[in-house]
């Protein structure tokens, strides 16, 4: 009897306690709009056909019929005293089917529920988490979520069943705490117990381990991010049976085989079914921007199916970097291309330079540092993955200073995808290298897109490095609920030489926070271990910063649109004198296609780049690639521009800075010598600045 009950509550389309109601089986027919073979429903008065289909002859409705009226009395319950014994029969063996539909129901739920138990494809997540005991103990446990259950063992192969929880009773919310990681609690609204009976092979009772509460778990992941990923996917578990009902409807329409593994893993929890504006809803799924000024871009009829063909590939905990993903879901523009964003405010760090406090210097850093974030395309969209010995090239002209930032990116490695990059503006006094390698990982309902690797900002005449790391991305809602990205994860800007060291936390939405609380940042500028400054503010908008001496507050970073009118102008090398491996040049056939929203022959072209480069590969064997501006430093790991020039600007000397064919070098004006005096000084005077920007434009 609890076997029985405990079915019930857990599959809803499971008859209830209460007696059915008797229907004569003559006024039963199929549903065909849901697909299933043994759901009945009454046929409403006057109704001939039902899905286009005309009904037999048996089908007919009772106003439609003879003896209608006794008949209807009979549907409804009344007349019961003068029921024929013909009525009294039917209504005997309609509860008859009633009751074998209804244990033939049973069965099929409690087979598909142990057969998904025992699939080891139908996991959403696998890990350790940390659990606490009724004794307030943590223990760690390996905890593999699967559709409407989560799984509790001692070990990570699967030997030692702890229990199994019943997703489908459960209430998740975020748990605050003052230890490392991040806290979540599963519980049950009226302190119910949340546990399965048995285990996936039939286990009555669990391994040993410390006591557990009955109605509730508290759990504690590694970091944020980890625990954010465990609530993402604890959500898509909850709400797999909303999820079934789409994935059949584009089953029969031919988008996705239900046969594969996408769709057996929705196939536990098909009792509950979308109306008819949640099933639109989630067919118009869109990708939307960070910010609560969200731009939406609604997906097309012809890609919905698309984004079942990329599901079909995902896998819980995979990397994204070997999948194929369909074009309408590119921004068309190479990742090297996307790494220039951070420059457009790079006269921030021509004046960082300038600044002779230590402590002014690193808030400007961290100023030019927030206005790398705000640029974003319209949509959520991701870059093209670089092509192995791709290169991007680009400059930006600095009005006050007459000078140039230079940038030059290029894809170094394809496994793992590498790209290194180097800027450059000697006259202004910095330099930038560094490194990225791009990781994403697929969570069910999200995924993260981390950025490996760090960045060495160069004040020249100083002698001063800044190592600058970077936050992840998080995309959330990838096949339920409102798609939205954010930025997570800790950050930090640190000079080794004045001690001085920036902190940025990037927040991630809150389970339980309002608008407000969307791309949060905060942190602090310390010297040591004194606190000098508080940052908080909004990544995306405004950003404040509160002297701890003084006490005053200000505002560290803004985007108005008077700062983006300051944004600096960018010069990209024309198209005619790009080589074959440009970005630009290189995915030129791409991006028309997809600004033409020609999704087909961007595939195409896309497809064409990546079985040459595959080809190349095969070409090379063995033999290692050689980049052609980057070099691997055994010693650091680390990869260097070839032609790096760290040297300070000499006014004396120095003329221009320049590019020409991915070599940023400075022109010199000759030294003559004449009794021993130089007369470079009397040359410098007779040339203007202007003179040296037009020299430059030339060369460009």
């Amino acid at each position: 009897m609890k076997e029985e009950n405990l079915f019930r509550r857990r599959f809803s389309l499971c008859p209830t306690a209460t007696s059915p109601p008797k229907i004569d089986p003559r006024l039963l027919t199929r549903n065909l709009s849901y697909g299933g073979d043994n759901e009945l429903y009454p046929l409403s008065p006057g109704e001939s056909e039902r899905n286009g289909l005309p009904l037999l002859k048996d089908e007919v409705s009772p106003a439609q019929s003879p003896g209608s009226a006794s008949e209807s009395k009979m549907f409804i319950g009344l007349d019961k005293d003068s029921s024929s014994p013909t009525e009294k029969l039917a209504r005997k063996e309609s509860l008859k089917v009633q009751k074998k539909n209804y244990r033939q129901e049973k069965k099929r739920a409690a087979k598909e529920l142990f057969s998904a138990l025992k699939d080891p494809s139908v996991v959403i997540m696998s890990n350790w988490l940390k659990i606490r005991g009724t004794l307030k103990s943590w223990t760690k446990l390996w905890c593999a979520l699967r559709p409407g259950v989560l799984l509790i063992y001692k070990t990570q192969s699967s030997e030692h069943w702890v229990g199994t929880i019943l997703l489908n009773a459960c209430k998740l919310i975020e748990r605050p705490s003052k230890k490392d990681g991040f806290c979540f609690k599963l519980y049950h609204p009226l302190d119910k117990s949340i546990w399965a009976m048995k285990g996936p092979k039939g286990e009555t009772v669990g391994s040993i381990t410390q006591p557990l509460p009955s109605n509730y778990l508290i759990f504690r992941a590694a970091s944020e991010s980890d625990g954010r990923c465990w609530m993402d996917a604890l959500e898509l578990a909850l709400s797999c049976s909303s999820l079934y009902k789409l994935t059949t409807k584009t089953c029969r329409d031919g988008d996705l085989s239900s046969s594969s593994e996408s769709s057996h893993i929705l196939q536990l929890l098909q009792s509950t079914a979308l109306s008819d504006h949640e099933l639109l809803h989630s067919e118009s799924m869109v990708f939307l921007q960070a910010g609560e000024a969200s731009q939406v871009e609604t997906v097309s009829e012809e890609n919905k199916g698309l984004i079942w063909t990329l599901l079909k590939q995902l896998r819980p905990g995979m990397d994204l970097s070997k999948v194929v993903l369909p074009t309408f879901i590119l921004e068309p523009r190479s990742f090297l291309d996307k790494l220039s964003d951070y420059y457009y405010h790079a006269s921030l760090l021509s004046q960082a330079v300038l600044e002779e406090s230590p402590y002014c210097r690193m808030k400007q850093v961290l100023r030019w540092y927030l206005s790398g974030f705000y640029k974003k395309p319209k949509g959520l969209k991701k870059p093209y993955n670089p092509i192995l010995g791709e290169t991007f090239r680009c400059c930006w002209l600095h009005p006050q200073t007459d000078s140039c930032t230079f940038y030059l990116a290029e894809q170094v490695s394809h496994h793992p995808p590498i790209s290194a990059f180097y800027v450059s503006n000697k006259k202004d006094g910095f330099c930038i290298s560094g490194s990225i390698l791009a990781k994403s990982k697929f969570y069910g309902n999200s995924l993260s897109a981390i950025l490996d690797g760090k960045a060495k900002l160069l004040f020249l005449t100083r002698d001063e490095e800044y190592v600058i790391t970077m936050p992840y991305a998080h995309c959330k809602g990838i096949l339920y609920g409102t798609m939205t990205l954010e930025l997570g994860g800790k950050i930090t800007i640190e000079c080794e030489k004045t001690k001085y060291c920036a902190e940025l936390e990037f927040k991630l939405k809150p389970f339980l926070g309002s608008s407000c609380n969307v791309n949060q940042v905060s942190g602090k500028i310390r010297v040591g271990e004194d606190v000098l400054a508080t940052v908080e503010g909004h990544w995306d908008g405004e950003v404040l910063i509160y002297e701890k001496k003084t006490g005053q507050q200000e505002v560290l970073w803004n985007p108005t649109p008077e700062v983006r009118k300051q944004r600096l102008r960018r010069q990209v090398v024309q198209f005619d004198q790009q080589g074959l491996k440009e970005s630009e040049r290189l995915w030129k056939q791409v991006t028309i296609a997809i600004n033409t929203k020609d999704q087909n022959k961007a595939t195409q072209e896309k497809f064409v780049l990546e079985e040459a480069q595959r080809q190349e590969a095969r070409e090379r064997g063995d033999r290692p690639w050689k980049p052609h501006f980057f070099t691997l430093n055994p010693d650091t790991n680390e990869w260097q521009y070839k032609h790096t020039d760290a040297k300070p600007w000499d006014p004396d000397c120095c003329l221009l800075q320049f590019e020409k064919d991915g070599i940023i070098q400075t022109k010199e004006r000759r030294r003559r010598q004449r009794n021993g005096f130089t007369y470079s000084q009397s040359w410098a005077r007779q040339h203007k600045v202007s003179r040296s920007f037009t020299e430059l434009m030339d060369m460009l």
